[in-house]
Order: structure tokens, then C-alpha cells, then sequence
């Protein structure tokens, strides 16, 4: 069956095991011409091919409810449910965008969500109006790409474990966020792919989930029978499936980190269309950490999860030691450990993306302004630029921040500013 032909996901449920993956070439095939024109996620997208053609495969949309967390990884499920052609009509590539998104399927996508990490406690909601409403149908939340280390995933995970109905948690584990993961619970993740899902520590089962392992899930039949045995349990469950971030294109496999997201791209060797070698402001504020952390033993870089937006690759990660720690997809414990180490003497820099600022309002006015506590936080990413949805707008900032007495903010006009702004605040 030809992709084009997919109207909804009625139209799989009568192909077989080699027609789903034909279908999976396909889909493939269209994601890398599609990031490759005017680029967009690459890796996440190409690992979890055959886990979304399984979900809809198995599962019964719009009827059975579906969240996907964090919906950069949801280009499958847009194609499953009538949007293919956009992702194979370069005159129509503009016209779709990056994330789930009830304006372009009221039926499919329940949620807006560009953003990360809420996709469980969305789903808990929909559980609690589902009782209410005494209906009977399946919730299925599909979290993966480094989501899990939010803290409302956590949450979510800690209310959902108490349902006694049908709930159930798909965790796309390909081993990375943006970057490698961060924190002890991929460490258990890990110990689970390890002993194949038998450790005894099981993060999933001691919030009172069962738990289904699949070691190989970029394998269609392998991922289907486990979501079947998932499918209509009355019980919290988890389906923990093991795939690989870029699947099936060697480039985006090699360079996960790089291919999470990438700017247009040559296929045949995944090289950038367009080089520069001239500084900006994120290789000069690279440089700039480099010789600080150089000349001060005791100052902190922090990250959450976007190290990429300073120019920290894994080069510049590890020739900072200790003296950079990434607090994972977390920007509430990032303000807070930000706050908490200048409180303890530490010269502190935590470069935070713009459009995920928002998430840690709180502690922004709680912990570090009430505290009064002296660290720089240099907001990455601002105004309006490259992915310009809703979710991912960056001009948020300076209202934001502004209203909140104590901090005080500087907004540079080049970079000669930026430099002499940042060596005031340290000093």
C-alpha cells in the first residue's frame, strides 16, 4: 500500500506484517526528504517509526485516546491519520507543522503540545473525565526523547499508578534526549535493557505499574504483540520499548545529537547545506564559557538538556568536568540548582532556551529573586526565530521576567554589549 493512500488509520488495520513494513520504508523515506528540504527533526522521527505504526496499528483512534510527549516525534502519527501528503509534497511541506496540534486534526491530536514531559498527567486528566463520564476506552500516553526526566512526567507517572482502570504509559526509549540522558533514572533504564526488563529494580513497577519490556523496538511484530497485551487492561502499564534514535539512516545513527534536530541536510552524507565558519553568538559564547571556566575553579555551568544552544557538543561538555552539570529536561531544578550553588559560593551561568524558560516561572520568583542570590543567567534563543509554532516562540522572555522585582535584565544590541554585560554580572 502506497503511503499516499493513508487516509486514517482504518486503512492499516487490514495489512500484514511485510505490508507494515513496506509502509515503514516508506514513511522513512518521506521524513528524510522531508527534514532534508527544510529541516525539522531528524532522529527522533526515524526511531520511532514502527512504535507509532504499532500504536495505531493496535489501538483504536480517535475512539482509544492517544497523548504523544514530546511531539517532535510524531510524524508517523501525522501521517497515520490523514496528513501524509504533506509530508510528500514539497509544494505542501510549509504547511504542516513540527508538533501535534488540534487545529489540523480536532479528532487525532487531543493536545497542543510542543513542549515536553506532560503527556501522562494530560492522559491522567482524560482517565479521571473518562470514570466520570463512565466510558470505556483506551488511554495510551507515548513519552520518550529524554522526557521523562521533566518533573511532571514524574508526577503524572505518581498519581496515574493509583488508577485501578485501563492506563497506559508507551516510554520510547532511544537512549538520549537532545544529548546523551542525564540523572539515576536512565541509569535504571539502562539496567532494565541490560537484564531484558528482569532487574529487580524497576523504577515503572515500584509506582505500581506493571510492565512489559520489548528489547527490539524498531521490530514491527515485536512491538505489536506487546501493545496487544497492553490493549484494554484495567490496570496501569508500562511498555518500555528499546529503540534507536535515527533509525535506518546511517548519518543520523552515527550523529544522534546532531540529526535531533538539523537545518536542511545533503542525504547522501548528511552534511549541511549551508556552512558558515563565522562566529555568532553561540560559538562566541561557547568560547567565552571555555576560557572562564579555564580561569575561575569554582565557577558552574549549568544546562537543562539544551547544551546546544551555548555551542556545548560533547568535546566541550567533557573539558569542563565537574565544573558542568546538565540537570536534564528540568528547567524548575535548573533555576533552583542555579540559585542553590551561588547561594553556596559558586560563580554560576546557566544558559536556558528561551521558549523553555516558562517552565520554571516559579522558581525563577521564589527561589532566585526572593533569595536575592547573585548567579547569570543568560537567555538563549529570544525573539522570533526558527521553529515559529505557538509552543516554540522565544519573545516570552522580557514580560516574563521583567515583572519579577530583583533580577535585573539586560538586553544587548551586538555583541560587543553581550560580552561587556556578561563580565559585569560575574564580576
Amino acid at each position: 500500500m502506497k503511503l499516499i493512500d493513508i487516509h486514517s488509520p482504518q486503512d492499516i488495520k487490514p495489512l500484514t506484517i511485510d505490508d507494515l513494513k513496506d509502509l515503514a520504508k516508506q514513511m522513512r523515506a518521506a521524513i528524510i526528504n522531508y527534514t532534508s528540504t527544510i529541516g525539522g527533526h531528524v532522529g527522533p522521527n526515524l526511531g520511532d517509526v514502527e512504535a507509532l505504526i504499532g500504536v495505531h496499528y493496535v489501538f483504536d483512534a480517535p475512539k482509544d485516546k492517544i497523548v504523544i510527549d514530546v511531539s517532535h516525534q510524531d510524524f508517523v502519527h501525522k501521517m497515520l491519520t490523514g496528513r501524509a501528503q504533506y509530508y510528500l509534497d514539497k509544494s505542501k511541506f510549509t504547511e504542516i507543522g513540527e508538533f501535534t496540534d488540534p487545529n489540523e486534526s480536532p479528532e487525532y491530536d487531543i493536545f497542543y503540545a510542543g513542549h515536553t514531559s506532560p503527556s501522562i498527567s494530560l492522559a491522567f486528566g482524560l482517565a479521571k473525565a473518562r470514570s466520570l463520564k463512565k466510558e470505556d476506552f483506551n488511554i495510551v500516553a507515548f513519552i520518550g526523547d529524554g522526557s521523562l526526566s521533566g518533573g511532571v512526567a514524574f508526577e503524572g507517572l505518581n498519581n496515574a499508578g493509583k488508577l485501578n482502570d485501563n492506563f497506559i504509559v508507551i516510554v520510547n526509549d532511544n537512549q538520549m534526549a537532545i544529548a546523551e540522558n542525564h540523572g539515576s533514572l536512565y541509569d535504571n533504564l539502562r539496567e532494565l535493557r541490560e537484564t531484558n526488563g528482569q532487574s529487580e529494580h524497576n523504577y515503572f513497577k515500584s509506582l505500581g505499574y506493571d510492565y512489559i519490556y520489548v528489547a527490539e523496538g524498531n521490530d514491527l511484530e515485536s512491538v505489536i504483540n506487546a501493545l496487544k497485551k497492553a490493549k484494554d487492561t484495567k490496570n496501569p502499564i508500562v511498555v518500555h520499548l528499546n529503540t534507536q534514535k535515527g533509525e535506518g539512516y546511517a548519518p543520523a545513527e552515527a550523529h544522534r545529537e546532531e540529526f535531533h534536530f538539523s537545518a536542511p541536510y545533503d542525504v547522501a552524507d548528511g552534511e549541511p547545506l549551508q556552512q558558515s565558519n563565522e562566529s555568532n553568538y553561540i560559538t562566541d559564547t561557547r568560547d567565552y564559557l571555555l576560557r572562564k571556566v579555564k580561569e575561575n575553579p569554582e565557577l558552574l555551568i549549568i544546562s537543562s538538556a539544551t547544551p546546544e544552544v551555548f555551542g556545548f557538543m560533547e568535546k566541550e561538555r567533557k573539558a569542563c568536568g565537574n565544573q558542568y552539570v546538565d540537570v536534564a529536561i528540568a528547567e524548575q531544578t535548573g533555576v533552583s540548582t542555579m540559585t542553590g550553588a551561588a547561594r553556596g559560593g559558586a560563580k554560576v551561568i546557566y544558559p536556558v532556551m528561551a521558549t523553555f524558560l516558562q517552565r520554571a516561572y516559579d522558581q525563577l520568583e521564589q527561589d532566585w529573586a526572593m533569595d536575592n542570590s547573585p548567579a547569570v543567567m543568560p537567555v538563549m534563543g529570544t525573539g522570533i526565530r526558527a521553529l515559529t509554532d505557538l509552543t516554540h516562540l522565544g519573545f516570552w522572555d522580557i514580560p516574563m521576567i521583567t515583572s519579577i522585582p530583583e533580577i535585573v535584565y539586560l538586553a544587548p544590541t551586538n555583541v560587543e554589549e553581550y560580552f561587556a554585560m556578561m563580565d559585569w554580572a560575574l564580576n
